[in-house]
């Protein structure tokens, strides 16, 4: 297996980068074959100057970078030589089995939809953000972003999508799928929650538990929660400023903690025909490391079969 990563994305890039991957390496098993794409010099200097083995890496030059404030279609299509196309390039002909990057979401984005492309049946791809329960285990939400504005079939098969991700990559039997809304009952919430409601509440497709509400989300009433990118995004968002602000007070708590966005690294988009990674723009080593590790374990699931094999 040989798993990606565009050494040149992120705030802290290439530093943060280079030693998430070295940390990694360490992690990863031998099978495993970790591929830094950017600036060749620049990532050889930064492993001799960790002292790391550069011969334990591939390293593909790239002599451009796509900057987090440039437009996304602009820019991949007119910087062919950046490290994030030179990775969706690899990503299609096989060259790599998985590509991550903590780089411009919206490159990364369109890379996917237009090099590895959408799954056939797959209306809208979609991201997910993982969420700490009460009682220890892990749950996830979907869409967090890519999505503002989500029509029911679309959010139907986001439960599809996130029940094979909760399933097939942490083990979660029958995952129980929740719609996220303002109440319980089928006719609450907004004509779009009422029409999801009516398409999911007899689907075979996967366990529908019902509406949850808000106070829901990290309790185990649902493993897999379903809303537009608007509300997931801000659900997200008000999670880290929780975190953030419990560790301002100086605080410390075990489940608080799980908070903390270096846990999990990176997000993978889900409904292409690829293994894509998304990862925080101001991603430590860590959160880098913890991105990779990620990577490997949905390229071994083989999700996006699982994902083609189900939108058949």
């Amino acid at each position: 297996m040989k798993i990606g990563i565009d050494i040149m994305g992120g705030d802290f890039a290439p530093d943060a980068t280079v030693s998430g991957a070295i940390l990694a390496y360490n992690e990863l098993p031998k099978n495993v074959r970790l591929v830094l794409i950017g600036d060749k010099e620049q990532i050889i200097s930064s492993l001799t100057e960790k002292g790391a083995d550069s011969n334990n890496f591939d390293i593909v030059h790239a002599s451009e970078v796509i900057s987090m404030g440039e437009h996304p279609t602009k820019a991949f299509t007119q910087k062919p030589n950046s490290s994030i196309s030179i990775g969706f390039h690899l990503l299609k002909e096989g060259g790599i089995d998985g590509f991550a990057s903590n780089g411009n979401t919206g490159a990364m984005l369109v890379g996917s939809m237009f090099s590895v492309k959408t799954i056939p049946g797959v209306i809208r791809p979609c991201i997910t953000s993982l969420l700490p329960k009460e009682n220890g285990e892990t749950g996830l939400i979907l869409d967090v972003g890519i999505n503002a504005d989500c029509k029911p079939d679309v959010l139907y098969q986001f439960a599809i999508l996130g029940s094979l991700f909760a399933e097939h990559v942490y083990g979660i039997k029958k995952p129980k799928v929740g719609l996220l809304n303002i109440g319980e009952e089928p006719e609450k919430g907004n004509l779009i929650s009422q029409a999801t409601h009516s398409l999911m509440k007899d689907t075979k497709d996967f366990n529908f538990i019902g509406n949850v509400e808000g106070r829901d989300i990290f309790n185990d009433l649902a493993d897999v929660i379903v809303c537009d990118g608007f509300t997931g995004n801000v659900v997200l968002k008000q999670a880290e400023a929780l975190y953030t602000m419990i560790k301002k007070r100086g605080l410390s708590d075990e489940y608080f903690d799980r908070f903390n966005y270096e846990n999990y690294g990176g997000t993978p988009v889900l409904g292409i025909n690829s293994t894509v990674m998304i990862g925080h723009g101001i991603s430590n080593d860590i959160a880098v490391k913890n991105m990779l590790l990620l990577t490997k374990d949905i390229v071994e699931a083989k999700l996006s079969d699982k994902i083609k094999q189900a939108f058949q």
